[in-house]
């Protein structure tokens, strides 16, 4: 099938001709035939009424099923996270995608009649992943402090609060300011509000519901809070009697519907539980105690922690390296810690799950960053390569599965993409001089923010392929990630196997090393005793020769002498 653009248009004349009728079909016969048919429809359907009753359907909250609660926030996430992971609404939505693509570029197009004669070429785009810095806050305090915590604003994509502390211990120099900021990314020179605690923050978090609410956690251990409608003071701090005993590494906002409670971790060995509206005291402590009782100086101390509000537990990382799962409601159960994760050398900075599966979560510690699975507790799913220098933070892309960020000692910023290789990053930038502490990505953006050593945040924009999902990205990532758990489960399976078969082998060694010292020790004794009757045989034998020996001599000397023999000798 062949079409032109162009339509070709000739002026003609117009003729108008009578058609006559066939007088074979005039006839009277076929006319009442067909007029009696018509006039027995028309009655047919003048017979026939019909009642209109209209009725409206009232849709409450989107129309949930009645299931669901449509006031429970905690629900409605649950199931909209379930709704997104199903495999059919995913289907149908990217055929209705493809669908709508298909007609936009319709409407845009200026060409509607295009020439199909020629073939269509669709030129595939190269993976080349870039960033550039395009801004940088720098710590207006003389005395430089590490930017050790960063929180995007959540509506308001241009401010950025900025938490500000020495973190080594007893070398922080005396005139050093305590004050945090928050900035306008747009005007790089000066701070639109000053935070004034009463020890440095460690941490700071904007609260999602309440965005002019910002929760901080200090290095002496106390938790405050701030309103940037009453000022730079805090309008609560935590009493430090009740408060954490060593610097507060995180904090996170809980997302129920008053949207006051948050939980906040430190290396003390403790979780703590608050409610910005009473904090004399925190309403749960959790310590993180391996042995289960209780004991603060046995607990693991906690440095990063992640909350997801669809999950069950929540995750805590260690100082010892090991990934802490513990109960999220604490009322229901006297044992909040589940199990751990152990794989990690060292501390782990950075721990966050993945925001398309929960399920996987990454940690970064040591020498190396790691994607684990809650179904596999031995090992991790991926590893990255041992690097050179440490890695300090890390975190997911919030548009791509398969991408993640992680900072290094030496100031340079990782970006990997798992979907195209797994041991070396996608993208290496060297950001800096001085070590990279945190990062954060700004939400569906292309904006990566980098907090140094010195305080200075520099501010990155990813090149488009690093920030758009790609064609049928979820559905790999969820191929590898399961493909990756079962793989891990049958060798945890083969380690088992073997483990028992060893513990089998080793008790039978032990029944058998009993038996054999048993049967040595029996044959020691029959040995000795073997022994000691031949030298008690030996010694009879001995002594009845000597009995034999000495009567010989002395019968000899009984008897007498001869003369001749005095005769000859003489």
């Amino acid at each position: 099938m062949e079409m032109d653009n162009s339509c070709n248009v000739t002026e003609s004349t117009v003729e108008d001709e009578d058609v006559l009728s066939d007088p074979e079909i005039c006839g009277s016969n076929a006319n009442t035939e067909f007029s009696e048919e018509l006039m027995l429809m028309l009655e047919v359907s003048t017979m026939t009424s019909y009642e209109k009753v209209s009725k409206g359907i009232n849709h409450v909250e989107g129309g949930w099923p009645k299931k669901i609660n449509a006031d429970d926030t905690e629900v409605t996430a649950r199931y909209k996270k379930n709704c997104i992971k199903d495999e059919h609404c995913q289907h149908i939505v990217m055929e209705l995608a493809s669908v709508m693509e298909h007609y936009i570029k319709l409407k845009d197009s200026k060409n509607c009649f295009p020439d199909l004669k020629g073939e269509r070429v669709v030129e595939e785009i190269e993976y080349e992943p870039s960033a550039r810095i395009i801004n940088m806050l720098r710590d207006p305090n003389k005395i430089k402090r590490t930017a050790t915590s960063l929180s995007w604003h959540p509506l308001d994509c241009h401010k950025l609060a900025v938490a500000y502390s020495c973190l080594e211990f007893q070398r922080a120099p005396k005139k050093m300011s305590f004050d945090s900021y928050i900035w306008n990314i747009e005007i790089s020179n000066k701070p639109e509000m000053t935070l004034k605690p009463v020890s440095p923050l460690v941490c700071l978090e904007y609260n999602h519901r309440d965005t002019h609410i910002l929760i901080g956690g200090s290095y002496n251990g106390q938790i405050g809070y701030w309103d940037t409608r009453s000022g730079s003071q805090p309008v609560q701090l935590s009493a430090t009697e009740q408060s954490h005993k060593d610097p507060v590494y995180k904090v996170i906002w809980l997302q129920t519907k008053i949207g006051t409670e948050a939980f906040s971790a430190s290396t003390d060995g403790q979780v703590l539980f608050w409610d910005i509206r009473m904090m004399n005291e925190p309403t749960k402590r959790v310590v993180l105690d391996p042995s289960k009782k209780g004991n603060r100086e046995n607990a693991f101390g906690a440095v990063s922690m992640e909350f997801e509000n669809s999950m069950a537990k929540f995750l805590v990382g260690t100082e010892q390296g090991l990934v802490v799962s513990c109960n999220r409601k604490l009322e229901t159960t006297d044992d909040p810690i589940v199990c751990t994760y152990s794989g990690h050398h060292g501390p782990i900075y950075a721990l966050q799950r993945n925001p398309f599966f929960p399920k996987n979560f990454l940690t970064v510690a040591d020498w190396t960053a790691r994607i684990w699975s809650e179904d596999i507790k031995e090992s991790s799913l991926i590893s990255t390569k041992y690097h050179m220098t440490s890695l300090l933070d890390g975190c997911w892309s919030p548009v791509r599965p398969s991408v993640f960020f992680t900072v290094k000692m030496d100031g340079t910023l990782d970006v990997w993409d798992i979907l195209l290789k797994q041991k070396d990053p996608a993208l290496s930038l060297k950001v800096c001089d001085e070590a990279l502490y945190s990062i954060r990505v700004r939400d569906k953006d292309s904006l990566v923010c980098c907090g140094s050593q010195l305080g200075t945040v520099r501010l990155l924009k990813m090149s488009p392929d690093l920030c758009t999902l790609q064609k049928n990205e979820k559905a790999l990532v969820s191929e590898l990630f399961e493909r990756e758990t079962k793989r891990e489960k049958i060798l945890e399976a083969q380690y088992r196997e073997r483990h028992q078969m060893k513990q089998s082998c080793s008790e039978e060694d032990e029944g058998g090393t009993e038996d054999m010292e048993e049967l040595l020790a029996c044959t020691e004794t029959e040995f000795f005793e073997t022994v000691e009757a031949e030298k008690k045989k030996i010694h009879d034998e001995e002594k009845g020769r000597r009995k034999v020996a000495c009567g010989k001599t002395a019968k000899q000397d009984a008897e007498p002498k001869h003369p001749e023999n005095e005769s000859f000798s003489d």
